[in-house]
This record gives C-alpha cells, structure tokens and sequence, in this order.
C-alpha cells in the first residue's frame, strides 16, 4: 500500500499528499518510508513561521501571503496549529474557515493540525508535515502557530523565517522586553495598525531593537573637535542616539552583514502591508542564502530531527515493553525505603535495556 501511495505522490496527485500527511501526522503504519522517501527532495521549499499572541490576526495575514504567492505562480501549502478539542482530540478548524478564499485554489494546500498536548505552539508532527509538503514541491510553507504567550518559540526551529504578528492590544510597551518573542523574530508586522496604539508599539518594538544591538552611542564621536553645526554631523548624532531610529535605518539595508528585523504595519483584513510583509521574507531569505545562516538553520533542523526521533524510539521502546515496566515496579519498594535511589535505578534500567535500545526499527521499502 505505502510502495502504491508514493508512486501517486512522485506523479503529483492531490489525494496522494493528503493521504501521505495523514499518514505522517498520526504516525501510522509506513510513516518513516513516507518520510524517507522526501528526505533527498528536501530543501526546495521556503518555509516561514507565522506566530503571534491569540487575536493578533495570524490567520488573515496568513491567507493574505498565500495569494501574494499564488499571484507569482507559486506553490504554497499552509500548515495551521489549532488548539486541541478537549472533546475529540482534534483540531477546531478555525483557521481553515478564515482561509475559506484560498481553501479551493488547487495551488494551495491546507492542513490544520491539532496541538495535542504540545506547548511549543506547533503540533508535534508539524516539522514532518512540512517535509511531505517540501517532498511533494512546494515552493512555499507557511507555518502558521497556536496562540502563543512567551515561551511558545518551536516555530523558530521549524521555519527558515519567522513572522511575529503583534497587535496594539498585545499589551503595554514591557512586552517588547520579552528576550523569546523578540529573538525568534525575523520580521515584525504590527497588525490591525489601523488602530490606536499601533505606532507607539511599532516604535516600543524598534527601540528593544536598537538597545539590543547596542545601536546607542555606537557611532557617536568624540566631542572634542567635532563641529556639530555641519548637518552630516547632526544626523549622524541624531540617529546614533536614537536606538529606535538606528534600528529602522538598519533594517532598510539591503545587504545588511547582520539582520535586523524590521517592524512593519498592516492591515490584514483590507490586504494593506502585504507586500511589504512578502518584500521582507524575500529580502531575509537572500540575506540566509548570502550569509552562510540558511544553511546552518537547516542543519540544525537535521540535527535535532535525529534527536526528537532518538528520544520518540527510546519513550516508545521502554515504556511500552511489559518486561521493563515489571521490573520497574520491582524496584518501588527498594526506591521507597531509600536503599536505592533513582538515578542508580536508571542506570540499571539502561543497562539492562541495552538490547532493547539498540535494536533496528527502521526497513526501507525495496521499491520506494
């Protein structure tokens, strides 16, 4: 069945795609063959994280980008994080309703996932989803997240480019010192800017820039011999102490030798700010490609795959084996009186699972 579905997926069926994400996603029987028959074809995609705070918008903005896309001939699947049902497990969907204008293009593909327990914003199968889209030729994924707070920051490590959607209600300007939101941002949009606040949080945002990289008094001369009525030296010393200014200065470089993210302001709902917002990706992804940094993001991405995918077998192999488990509880007694202490029971635990651990899991298809 698996060796049949991947003949329909190098043939570039639809229905063989949906098949193969649903397979990957809930981990079903010939998963890793799916995955390892993408596995050479990855890196063709672009793929962008979209991530902000419940409200902020994410799923406009999101359908909005994908129609910039498609109006260039491009490709695009849409991996949408939705909270879990506590009633069925799955996701509620609401994103897919609000990408309703998209949701028939036959060059879009859109996939809502459920968290299913995972805190990251992303659902835990996302990273895999995204490599069967890569595989099947996507030009573009946008990876949009759950409703995030401060410590939800897997997109960075999903996507090539992360878009943080802010909104003026977010909160007040100490938000902006929030160091997790800030460091996985590669563009900033202030969403909803037609709103009060959005310029005061656009400027909040450009000032926590400019203070990080330490863009006050970076180039300010020394005061003795410097004539400050010349105007180049007045500009040069207005910007220097104006972090917020240096900042925005920084982010319009075109071959910048350090990103700086730039703030930017939308309206998703009436399309305003989607071009700039897509100009932005484009220029960052050249500053990746140029810098050396894409390749780096990617082979960490590699990296910790084979981590995450260590860690899955190692939970799997010894907590589902019915010997492990016995011998486990054999020691609670002992663990209880205090004669052995938990670690030590770890150490035996491995020792005595070595065989268990070390076994292959892992057979290819012949044919794929």
């Amino acid at each position: 069945m698996i060796a049949h579905l991947l003949e329909q997926f190098r043939a570039g069926k639809p229905a063989a795609l949906a098949r193969a994400v649903s397979i990957v996603e809930n981990h079903r029987a010939g998963f890793e063959q799916v995955l390892a028959h993408q596995h050479t074809l990855l890196g063709r995609a672009r793929r962008i994280g979209i991530t902000g705070p419940p409200g902020a918008g994410k799923s406009t903005l999101t359908t909005r980008l994908a129609r910039h896309y498609r109006t260039r001939a491009l490709r695009v699947g849409i991996v949408a994080v939705d909270p879990t049902s506590p009633f069925t497990g799955g996701a509620l969907l609401g994103d897919r309703i609000r990408m309703e204008e998209v949701a028939l293009d036959p060059g879009v593909f859109i996939r809502s996932m459920a968290t299913r327990g995972s805190l990251g914003g992303l659902a835990t199968a996302t990273r895999e989803v995204c490599d069967v889209l890569d595989g099947f030729g996507m030009d573009v994924i946008l990876i949009e997240t759950v409703g995030v707070g401060q410590s939800e920051l897997d997109v960075s490590r999903a996507a090539d480019s992360t878009l943080v959607v802010l909104v003026p209600e977010s909160g007040d300007s100490i938000q902006t010192l929030k160091a997790g939101v800030m460091e996985i941002a590669d563009v900033f949009t202030v969403n909803k800017a037609d709103r009060p606040g959005a310029d005061r949080l656009r400027n909040d945002i450009e000032l926590m820039l400019g203070l990080r990289a330490g863009a006050t008094m970076k180039d300010v001369p020394a005061h003795h011999g410097v004539d400050l009525r010349s105007a180049p030296d007045r500009d040069a010393l207005r910007d220097a102490m104006n972090p917020a200014r240096a900042a925005r200065a920084a982010a319009r470089e075109e071959a910048p030798a350090q990103w700086t993210p730039p703030v930017l302001r939308t309206i998703a709902a009436q399309g305003e700010g989607i071009d700039e917002v897509a100009d932005a990706l484009e220029r960052h992804f050249r500053y990746l490609e140029s810098s050396g940094e894409l390749r780096t993001r990617r082979r960490a991405r590699l990296r910790e795959r084979v981590m995450e995918i260590v860690e899955q077998q190692v939970r799997e192999r010894l907590w589902r084996d019915a010997d492990t488990m016995t011998w486990l509880d054999a020691q609670l007694d002992a663990l209880e009186a205090g004669t052995l202490v938990p670690f030590a029971a770890a150490d035996m635990l491995r020792q005595r699972s070595a065989a268990l651990l070390t076994g292959a899991s892992f057979a290819p298809l012949q044919d794929a």
